[in-house]
This record gives structure tokens, sequence and C-alpha cells, in this order.
């Protein structure tokens, strides 16, 4: 009966080491909500998850939005990673993604890059707080494999150095296959994260 299907919840907490939580849709990688506590992050998914859909419908994805209640079922610290990340890893995070899945959620990260890029066409003085994006997908280049931007010397300019982690972290993630351990966090991540860096740049 509609209203009442389950939808696992996975909750991050203590993220940059600031004792915010976010909150992660387990069946849209790259959808979360954040709070000052796991219990309003968690009360958050649903508004997110319809907002999401909103998004991805508004470019053109062919998606439905889940229908029931929202249930957290993992809660992890956001720690130190091999990676250097420092963000959680979760369960979920152990399954690689099918085919299509993969090609699914890097239309995604696409879309999320592209707010990026319009956020800092806007707002090109704010890359230079965006640091700790460009540091997280180099770190995650690196775990899956691949190497480092080299776009990462002293003065090298902040938008350069963003886009090319980031050209560096799609390369890595669009390998054929797709199954790789870590994809389906590094997806996540990186879609929420460059939707998080449009809206500080745009002062949402």
């Amino acid at each position: 009966m509609a209203g009442t299907l389950p939808h696992a919840v996975f909750v991050e907490t203590d993220v940059d080491q600031s004792g915010r939580a976010v909150a992660w849709a387990g069946e849209l990688p790259g959808c979360a909500a954040a709070g000052t506590t796991p219990e309003e992050a968690v009360a958050r998914v649903p508004g997110q998850v319809s907002a999401f859909v909103a998004w991805l419908r508004a470019h053109g994805e062919p998606i439905a939005e889940p229908v029931g209640n929202w249930y957290e079922v993992e809660r992890v610290s956001a720690t130190p990673s091999p990676d250097g990340s420092g963000r959680a890893a979760f369960s979920l995070d152990d399954l690689p993604p099918s085919g299509d899945e993969a090609a699914t959620w890097l239309r995604w990260a696409e879309l999320a890059r592209e707010e990026l890029a319009s956020a800092l066409d806007a707002n090109p003085d704010g890359a230079g707080d965006l640091a700790w994006l460009a540091s997280q997908d180099r770190g995650l280049v690196v775990a899956l494999g691949g190497e480092a931007a080299a776009a990462d010397g002293p003065g090298r300019d902040p938008i350069d150095r963003l886009y090319a982690a980031r050209d560096a972290l799609m390369s890595v993630l669009a390998r054929p296959g797709g199954s790789q351990d870590g994809v389906r966090r590094a997806i996540r991540l990186a879609i929420a994260d460059d939707l998080r860096a449009a809206e500080l740049l745009r002062g949402r």
C-alpha cells in the first residue's frame, strides 16, 4: 500500500569534524540531506528526495519519486580514510553498480558538475573556498586506482585545480566495467558535493 514502503537512509556523522550530519537516500546516489544532528538530517530526507527527483526530471531524467517512508538503517562516523577524504563508507557502498546503474549515475554526476560550473561562472572568486572538493576528488581518484590530477602546483588557478581533479575522477569512474570497489561511494560523493558546492557559491 502506498505510503508504507520502507526506504533506507544511511547517516554520516561528524562531517568535517564539525558535528554536522548528512543523511543519504540509499536508492538515489547523491541525494543527501544535512542537519546539525542525525535526527534533523533524517527528518529532511523526504523533502530532499522530492527536490532531487524534481531536479533530475527538469534535466530530462525519467525517474519516479520513491513512495513510502524513509528509515535510518546504518550510522557511520566520518573518519579519516585511506583516500584522504575523511568521509564515511557504508555497507551499501560495497555493492558495485550494474552497468545500467553506473551509466545512469554518471549522467547524474555530469548534471551536478554542470550545476557547479554554472555557479562558478557566476561567482568565480568563490573557487578558492572549494579546495576541499578538489582534494577529495584527487583522493577518490587514487583510491580507485587512477592517477591524481597534475594541475595542483603552487599558484595554480583554483578553478583549474577544481576542474582538473574532477576530470580525473570522471575519467576513472567511466572506465569500462565500472565495478571496482568504491565506485558507488565515489559517485554519490561526487554528485552530492558538487550540488553542495554550487549552493555554497550561490549563497544558499
